[in-house]
C-alpha cells in the first residue's frame, strides 16, 4: 500500500487546515498515476494543483480520478499548524496500516515536520525509511491529493458553496475517517 499525504491551508493563522492521505493498494498504484495523467491530458493541462485551477478544472479533475480506486483519510486542524498538536494525534489515528510500502509527502518539509512525522512511524512500528518527500510531478497520484485537501479546506471554510458541494459529492464515499480539532 502507498500513503500520498498534502496538506492545505497550513500556511493561515486562523480557520482550519486539511491533510489528506490517499491511500493506495499496490496493484493500482501504475493505474493511478496513468489516469491522473490522462485525466490532465483531457481537461488539457499539464500539471492539476488546486490553488492555481478554475472550478470548472477542479470539478472535472476530480470527476476523473474519481473514477479509480483509492481511499480517503482526512484530518482537519485548527491554525496555526504547527502550534497545534492536532498534526501528531491526527497522523496517529489515520496511519495505523501495517502494509505500508511507502509514505510520499508533498514537497520539502522542514526538520520539525519530518521529526514529528518520524516519530508516529517509530511508534507505530513503521521504518522511517518508507517516508519520502518528492513533488507532484515525480507522483502524479501526490496530485490526487493535493486536489483532495485543497477541496476538503475550501469545503470548511465555505460550507455553502454551490461548486464545492458538487466537487465534495464526487469523492465523498471515498473517505474511510474524517478527524476534526
Amino acid at each position: 500500500m502507498y500513503i500520498f499525504l498534502d496538506e492545505s491551508g497550513v500556511d493561515k493563522q486562523k480557520g482550519k487546515s486539511s491533510i489528506a492521505l490517499v491511500y493506495i493498494t499496490v496493484d493500482n498504484l501504475d493505474i493511478l498515476q496513468k489516469a491522473v495523467l490522462n485525466a490532465e491530458r483531457l481537461i488539457g493541462i499539464k500539471n492539476f494543483h488546486w490553488s492555481y485551477s478554475t472550478w470548472k478544472v477542479r470539478a472535472l479533475f476530480i470527476e476523473e480520478i474519481c473514477k479509480q480506486d483509492f481511499k480517503i483519510k482526512v484530518a482537519l486542524i485548527k491554525n496555526p499548524f504547527f502550534a497545534s498538536s492536532g498534526y501528531e494525534y491526527a497522523l496517529q489515528h489515520l496511519v495505523v496500516e501495517r502494509n505500508v510500502i511507502s509514505l510520499i509527502i508533498d514537497g520539502k518539509k522542514g526538520k520539525n515536520y519530518e521529526r514529528k512525522f518520524k516519530k508516529v512511524l517509530r511508534d507505530k512500528g513503521i521504518s522511517v525509511k518508507k517516508l519520502k518527500t518528492a513533488n507532484d510531478e515525480s507522483y502524479p497520484a501526490l496530485r490526487v491529493a493535493d486536489a483532495i485537501a485543497g477541496a476538503i479546506r475550501y469545503r470548511c471554510e465555505n460550507s455553502n458553496d454551490k461548486r464545492i458541494i458538487d466537487i465534495y459529492e464526487k469523492f465523498s464515499k471515498k473517505i474511510l475517517i474524517t478527524l476534526e480539532e
